[in-house]
């Protein structure tokens, strides 16, 4: 009889990704209120969002490699805590200063959190459903995207920015209540089985899933930090906001396909995703002035990247073992570098060779992604040579 998988838990962990995302993203929508409280700049409002990136990036492997002993629910609560006291010390605090540690705090538990959820998840789950339980876990990315941060600028500018973070912390309570209850306990590694760093990254595939997320990541949000310039031939810049509602939506569209087929056609899936994201970029290179065709290309741009974080993690919790957390905060460690690189490569970029050069380098890092992916299943047939098996 099959077993199912323990869908509360997977749907809590969801919503802890979530809560992640939109507190991360949340003051973007918000820096207008946030500068007037505080009496500062919107740019430096901005950087609240600096503060938790640089949380985020500094703190995941230091931290994972020194917890890695510890049990997995009782670390992710920890995480889940760490997010309650910082979005609630956001919204009350009244000095600058006090904001940015508040927010560098969250980052840290965004490090760890990120690092630790597709392996506690796969936990979770028969060894046939590993890959469905990360895909649920990851439902909350592309909810909080199209969902949560709208919901929460739109509270936000209504009733008080102070108020969103308010209820975000809340959520967290809850959700360490919910986790508690219902996630099963999974000892860490074992004193014999924890892997310096080193020896994690030299691990078969663990480096190669590490280039596919840097390739894929950075081509990402080169398109996605500059998309309203890329909207301007078309003239849909004033529809911004709807153009990545559709994203958001054909994501978690990818989230759901990736979730029904992952477990059995990982490498191919990871295939047809770079596609996708490379016919997606020619249609916008090509087509720059059709407003169809725009609307196709950011539709199979969703499609596309949807699933990639379900495909990359499963990928590394397959080739990782043991060592699954320290590599996953490898993951997170490089996906921050990549979004961080996106930024500043688009703007170079835009500032020196205007947005038709965004589509070649676009092209340029999707197709030496899609070379690594290929080469990779051609190292051999067997699951344990195949990083992406």
């Amino acid at each position: 009889m099959r077993e199912r998988l323990p869908l509360i838990p997977l749907l809590a962990l969801s919503l802890a990704a979530f809560v992640t995302i939109v507190t991360e993203a949340l003051p973007a929508g918000l820096l207008t209120p946030m500068a007037q409280d505080f009496a500062i700049s919107a740019a430096a409002a901005g950087q609240s969002i600096t503060a938790y990136a640089v949380g985020s990036f500094l703190a995941a492997i230091p931290l994972m490699t020194l917890l890695q002993g510890m049990r997995r629910r009782r670390l992710l609560l920890f995480t889940l805590a760490g997010f309650t006291v910082a979005n609630l010390v956001t919204a009350f605090a009244r000095d600058y200063t006090l904001l940015l540690v508040a927010r560098a705090i969250a980052g840290a538990a965004a490090g760890v959190l990120w690092a630790l959820l597709a392996g506690y998840a796969a936990a979770m789950a028969p060894a046939q459903q590993k890959g469905k339980a990360i895909a649920i876990a990851m439902a909350g990315t592309p909810l909080a995207l199209s969902i949560g941060v709208p919901l929460g600028t739109f509270v936000g500018n209504a009733i008080g920015w102070r108020e969103s973070f308010m209820a975000l912390s809340a959520l967290s309570l809850l959700l360490m209540l919910v986790l508690r209850l219902t996630a099963p306990e999974q000892p860490g590694p074992s004193a014999q089985q924890r892997r310096p760093l080193r020896a994690v990254l030299r691990l078969p595939g663990v480096r190669s899933v590490l280039l596919l997320v840097l390739g894929i990541v950075l081509a990402h949000n080169i398109l996605y930090t500059y998309i309203s310039p890329f909207l301007q031939p078309a003239g849909l810049m004033a529809r911004t906001d709807a153009i990545l509602l559709l994203f958001g939506f054909c994501s978690l569209v990818s989230i759901v396909i990736t979730g029904i087929f992952v477990d059995r056609f990982l490498q191919p899936l990871t295939l047809i995703s770079i596609g996708l994201f490379m016919v997606a970029a020619l249609l916008l290179q090509l087509n720059a002035a059709s407003v169809p065709l725009v609307w196709l290309a950011v539709a199979l741009w969703g499609l596309a990247f949807g699933g990639a974080a379900t495909l990359l993690q499963t990928a590394m919790v397959n080739r990782a073992g043991a060592a699954t957390d320290v590599a996953q905060s490898m993951l997170v460690t490089v996906w921050n570098l990549a979004m961080a690189g996106g930024g500043m490569l688009g703007g170079v970029l835009l500032q020196n060779l205007g947005i038709g050069s965004f589509a070649p380098v676009l092209l340029l890092l999707l197709f030496m992604a899609l070379g690594i992916a290929w080469w990779s299943g051609q190292r051999g047939v067997q699951a344990s040579v195949n990083p992406l098996s």
